[in-house]
């Protein structure tokens, strides 16, 4: 049995990284960067009111202005500003030449000429000067990013249409055990519903990967010989859940090393999830994970998500709150890592929630987060700082 540290140094190492496309910046939400972007204009490109107002000259804030024309956004001013006259502006439009100040409507007063007085006691200049954000080219995003709504405003903004972005895995999911029956399906005695298929599925998607759900695996080494080869061939990562500890039924590693896979750890200390098989081949990987949900949900979450964004090329680092225990936890055993579902409170303070081993699905269902606890740890006082990773 490996420590946690050494399985994550493992699964890191020597990552198969997937090829780049092109796509419309339209489609690429989540895709991430294989490229860095570069600004092909100044932002501002020109200098811009930040507000409604009256374009002028400082220095003639003391006296009666003059209007000489209406700009509006998008409109290129047609007349300099010079002694004792001013521009009507619109936020967002081009500050005409020789102005160097725009005082807001609020502060102004016009007269019964027509002319216009300001009223404030200062005012600051409420310009927006011309690449003050990003000048021509400066880099805006950089490669290894996971692409958000806001960066798809940026790739819009300095007209990066098409974006190099990695391609994204492809990852079969499969569920061993005869138990299993699909969740369309009533379970008949002796039989359960297939929660884990349909959470790892998801959870691919949710790392922005393509999930292929393959169905359920019998206990019986033909058919597990069969799926496995047929979704090495056709993935680049392959999930199975069950069928990975030490029952008569679980022979998934001798499957993986007939199929060529060189199983790179069997045993993780980490709870739940200790029986988690990792192995490869020269172009695929393969996880087997325990078949209770909290341990395949929760090994997904910190062992295969960093390393399919890994395949993507993303600089992922998962987040983790430092948050105050709003109870005290005791445990009987340390001798492995652990991760607890806990509930976070509105003042920002982690209680575990009701959990009764890694089956009990509706716990991680309750759960806001996961609370790491250090191995050796048998207690945490109320009030100590934890380390939790949101779910």
């Amino acid at each position: 049995m490996i420590s946690f540290e050494e399985a994550l140094s493992i699964i890191a190492s020597d990552v198969l990284t997937k090829d780049t496309e092109r796509v419309d910046f339209r489609e690429s939400l989540h895709r991430v960067l294989a490229e860095d972007v570069y600004s092909d204009v100044d932002m501002p490109p020109f200098d811009k009111a930040a507000m409604d107002g009256y374009a002028c000259r400082r220095q003639d804030l003391d006296g009666e202005l003059a209007m000489l024309e209406v700009i509006a956004a998008g409109d290129v001013p047609t007349h300099k500003i010079a002694s004792g006259t001013c521009a009507k502006i619109m936020t967002g439009a081009m500050i005409p030449e020789g102005a160097d100040t725009v005082i807001m409507v609020e502060q102004t007063r016009s007269t019964e000429e027509g002319k216009v007085v300001f009223t404030g006691d200062k005012t600051r200049p409420n310009i927006a000067r011309k690449g003050e954000d990003v000048r021509t080219g400066d880099l805006v995003w950089h490669k290894g990013m996971p692409i958000q709504p806001q960066h798809i405003a940026i790739l819009s903004a300095v007209g990066h249409t098409t974006p190099l972005v990695a391609k994204q895995p492809r990852v079969a999911v499969l569920s061993t055990g005869d138990e299993l029956v699909e969740p369309e399906l009533f379970p008949a005695e002796g039989k359960i519903r297939n929660s884990n298929g349909f959470q790892l599925a998801a959870q691919v998607s949710n790392a922005h990967c393509i999930p292929n759900y393959m169905g359920i695996i019998p206990d019986d080494e033909a058919a597990t010989d069969r799926a496995i080869s047929s979704a090495l061939a056709e993935n680049d990562m392959v999930i199975l859940s069950g069928g990975v500890s030490a029952g008569d039924f679980d022979f998934v590693p001798k499957i993986m090393r007939k199929n060529g896979v060189d199983i790179l750890f069997q045993k993780v200390a980490v709870k739940p999830g200790r029986p988690t098989v990792f192995g490869r081949t020269k172009d695929t990987y393969i996880f087997g994970l325990p078949g209770n949900p909290v341990s395949s949900f929760i090994n997904f979450e910190v062992f295969i998500k960093p390393l399919l964004m890994a395949m993507m090329g993303a600089d992922y680092k998962p987040v983790e709150q430092k948050l105050p225990m709003a109870v005290e936890f005791k445990r009987k055993k340390a001798d492995r890592l652990e991760f607890l579902p806990v509930h976070i409170d509105a003042e920002g303070q982690v209680s575990p929630v009701s959990y009764h081993g890694s089956a009990h699905i509706h716990a991680i269902g309750l759960a806001d987060g996961l609370m790491r606890i250090p191995k050796g740890v048998h207690e945490i006082i109320k009030g100590a700082e934890v380390h939790v990773r949101p779910v």
